[in-house]
């Protein structure tokens, strides 16, 4: 994977984050908020911000084994 790809795939992903963000800040701000689905949602954010960290990591490699290839 390139390293466009990967930063590509990072910002999809946070585009994900963001939304489940959104989704957790209703149901905090609602009356009756499901607790359940709060957790499922904490979950969902966690294994999101895992999956960023992945494809930096990735990226940031593919950038050095590039940068290493012209030297």
């Amino acid at each position: 994977m390139t390293t466009d790809e990967s930063l590509t795939r990072a910002e999809e992903l946070l585009t994900r984050v963001e939304a489940v963000r959104a989704e957790l800040e209703q149901l905090s701000e609602g009356e009756g908020g499901s607790p359940d689905r709060a957790i499922e949602l904490l979950g969902e954010l966690s294994e999101l911000a895992k999956a960023v960290e992945e494809e930096l990591t990735r990226a940031q490699r593919a950038a050095e084994a590039d940068a290493d290839a012209q030297s």
